[in-house]
C-alpha cells in the first residue's frame, strides 16, 4: 500500500506541472489570438484547460492519503 501511496503521489505532482504547463501555453495562445488573429474571448478562458488536471491531481493525492493511511493501519495492527 505505501508504494501505491508514493506512486499517486507521484503521479498528483506531475499532473499539477502538466496542469501549469498546459494552462500557460493555452494562455500564451489566446494573448496572441487576441492581439493578432482577432479572438473575442478572454485570456482568462484559457485556464479552463487547467480543469482536467486538476481533478486529476486531487484525485491521485486523496488516492494518495487513502493509501498512506491504509498502510499505516497495517503496519500497526
Amino acid at each position: 500500500m505505501k508504494v501505491f501511496s508514493i506512486m499517486f503521489a507521484f503521479i498528483a505532482v506531475l499532473l499539477s506541472h502538466a496542469m501549469c504547463a498546459a494552462a500557460a501555453f493555452a494562455y500564451r495562445g489566446m494573448l496572441c489570438g487576441i492581439a493578432h488573429g482577432g479572438y473575442s474571448a478572454p485570456a482568462s478562458t484559457a485556464f479552463i484547460t487547467a480543469l482536467p488536471y486538476a481533478i486529476g491531481a486531487v484525485v491521485c493525492a486523496v488516492l494518495s492519503i487513502v493509501f498512506w493511511t491504509q498502510a499505516k493501519k497495517r503496519m500497526r495492527g
